[in-house]
């Protein structure tokens, strides 16, 4: 599984690559709107998590961690960067930088998770979905913070929430109709 350092890849590589880091980033959209449903899409049915205190199923996660996030935090927000990925026939190997914000319930205190997936993800069907993930942590810190949110630089903009509660959903929705007023 060595990686090709520098090797051009060909157009179906790219392809491939790229519906990768859509199921890696469809994963995240779902953490951070508290959407089962597209936490689950993310991975095969038989998959396997490592979460630390949660290892095992992939499908249960996907509801337990609903509860965990909705219950300990307002909002989170999952970026992933610094994706590399290497393939074996119809399965690839990835690691993705996480840098996840936190904010806490009130909104007086964020967490800062910075850590590594670690992704098997395979090809069934013409379809990559993640058959393992595990989570390595790199570092966290805890901070006060002064919410701005309503403020009035930000108190006009449209506000995160989850699921349903947040604009994402009838921004998708209405993608072929007018823009909303």
């Amino acid at each position: 599984m060595a990686l090709q350092t520098g090797k051009t890849p060909d157009t179906a590589e790219v392809a491939e690559r790229m519906a990768i880091l859509d199921i890696l980033n469809l994963h995240s959209r779902g953490l951070d709107r508290l959407d089962e449903a597209t936490i689950r899409a993310a991975y095969w049915p038989d998959a396997q998590v490592d979460y630390g205190r949660f290892k095992g199923e992939a499908r249960v996660f996907a509801n337990l961690i609903i509860g965990v996030l909705g219950g300990q935090y307002a909002l989170t927000r999952h970026a992933l960067s610094n994706t590399l990925v290497t393939f074996e026939g119809n399965f690839a190997y990835s690691e993705t930088c996480v840098h996840a914000g936190h904010l806490l319930q009130g909104g007086g205190e964020e967490l800062l998770f910075y850590g590594r997936y670690l992704d098997r993800l395979e090809k069934r069907t013409g379809h990559w979905k993640i058959v393992y993930r595990q989570v390595v942590m790199d570092w966290s810190k805890r901070y006060s913070v002064r919410d701005e949110r309503d403020g009035d630089a930000f108190g006009a903009l449209a506000k995160s929430g989850h699921y349903n509660n947040d604009p994402l959903y009838p921004f998708l929705a209405n993608k072929h109709g007018s823009t909303p007023q």
